[in-house]
């Protein structure tokens, strides 16, 4: 059966160029890990997928394709620009006094991305005191393929809601938390990021995204809990403590 407008699915692909082969996406680790395109600092797993939503999008191109799609396919999503990165425009190529840089000046090679008057481009030349950057997308008058496996329909509040937490949370999968009693839903927030920067905004976003998909909860809770570290260290001393041995009568 395929998916209705707004169904939330998981999908693992894999990336890459047309003309080049080049990948440079994928959701799986080991394929990163092979194409050399692995970060240390991405969260590798199945993609959320809001199916002719803006709330979890992908390409339009590769979007309309997963419509017609079902669990367990598995497919090859041929991209074009127009429903993809766009096409090349020419006026988005500026050439500028490589002073303009500052202190990165001497710091700069060509393929390098850099943000410019609030505008991010890739420089593609440098050279008699100037640089040229382009602000088209990397890929933008390129056609994609998409090599899909489409895993999961999310259909249960439960599976909903934890997608939405693993996909909102920047933690390990195994640290995410929550319950659902009635109409609410209580998400525990792990120690290592009641600290971090932006988790207003995660929750905030997290809120939004559950009352999207789950309409009928009426609340969400956010709980943090702090652990009292000197205490538990001391109570770990008190057991290391051993009780003196009876003396011989």
């Amino acid at each position: 059966m395929t998916f209705n407008k707004g169904s939330l699915i998981l999908i693992d692909y894999v990336a890459k160029v047309k003309d080049t082969e080049e990948v440079f996406d994928t959701t799986l680790e080991e394929e990163a890990k092979k194409y050399s395109i692995h970060e240390t600092n991405v969260k590798y797993q199945p993609k959320l997928v809001s199916v002719g939503e803006v709330s979890y999008p992908v390409l339009k191109g590769l979007d309309e394709a997963l419509t017609k799609t079902a669990v367990g396919d598995k497919l090859t999503v041929e991209v074009t620009p127009d429903k993809g990165f766009g096409e090349r425009d020419s006026t988005k190529v500026r050439m500028i006094p490589i002073r303009k840089l500052g202190e990165d000046a001497e710091k700069v090679s060509v393929g390098d991305t850099i943000e410019i008057d609030n505008k991010r481009g890739m420089i593609r030349f440098i050279g008699s005191g100037r640089v040229q950057i382009d602000y088209n997308h990397r890929y933008a008058g390129k056609t994609i393929l998409y090599d899909v496996n489409v895993i999961q329909s999310l259909d249960s509040d439960h599976d909903k809601i934890e997608g939405i937490l693993k996909n909102r949370l920047p933690v390990e999968n195994s640290k995410i938390e929550f319950s659902i009693k009635e109409k609410e839903v209580n998400i525990s927030i792990p120690e290592e990021i009641v600290r971090a920067e932006g988790l207003q905004i995660m929750k905030h976003f997290i809120q939004l995204d559950i009352f999207k998909f789950v309409p009928l909860l009426e609340k969400t809770n956010f709980i943090e809990t702090y652990q009292n570290k000197q205490a538990q260290t001391k109570k770990s001393e008190t057991k290391e403590i051993k009780a003196p041995e009876p003396k011989a009568t």
